[in-house]
């Protein structure tokens, strides 16, 4: 229904028989037909170097503007307000972690600044398993398999080297190709 009349609206505007301004639930906006402005240096936080006010569920709001025919009806303009992903972090640098681990990670120092202490301990009583440990440490950790032990995201730069990791479990499962 919505769609339909959207539809309509750009269909008698294309013709120039519609000269009114549609008012909408702009959450409900596809695509193209809003546009949440770049992050830049008053919406990135300095300290996190993610959109400001991202949460443990990994979303922050953006104001995003509609295009010019559509006023949004919770806000009487065209503006409104878009859930964006970010990633929650709770203080961890990468570069600390990483650095860590290559300098001091025989002892341990990587994983109880990670917030694994019975890694760390592990690591400080064997010498990092005899530099074995220290060297699959620097791999996970520069890959960023690794992370904290709360769950969050690394400290990075906001356009800076990320990873996102796909994991593969029961939920996930690959579908039958023509081709196999």
């Amino acid at each position: 229904m919505l769609v339909n009349r959207i539809l309509t609206f750009f269909l008698l505007l294309s013709l120039g028989k519609c000269d009114n301004i549609v008012q909408i639930d702009c959450n409900t906006l596809r695509l193209g037909q809003y546009m949440c402005p770049d992050p830049n240096y008053d919406l990135v936080d300095p300290k996190t170097q993610q959109i400001r006010g991202c949460g443990k569920d990994n979303r922050a709001k953006v104001q995003c503007i509609a295009i010019e025919e559509i006023n949004c009806t919770e806000s009487n303009n065209s503006t409104f307000f878009k859930e964006m992903p970010c990633k929650w972090t709770n203080g961890y640098h990468l570069d600390t972690a990483l650095l860590l681990s290559i300098f001091l990670g025989m002892f341990g120092l990587d994983r109880f600044y990670l917030g694994y202490p019975a890694i760390g301990l592990a690591k400080l009583c064997t010498l990092g398993f005899m530099f074995l440990g220290q060297l699959i440490d620097i791999i996970l950790i520069s890959t960023q398999v690794v992370g904290p032990a709360d769950g969050s995201a690394y400290i990075t730069p906001y356009y800076g080297p990320t990873v996102e990791v796909i994991r593969f479990d029961n939920s996930t499962f690959r579908l039958k190709q023509d081709d196999w």
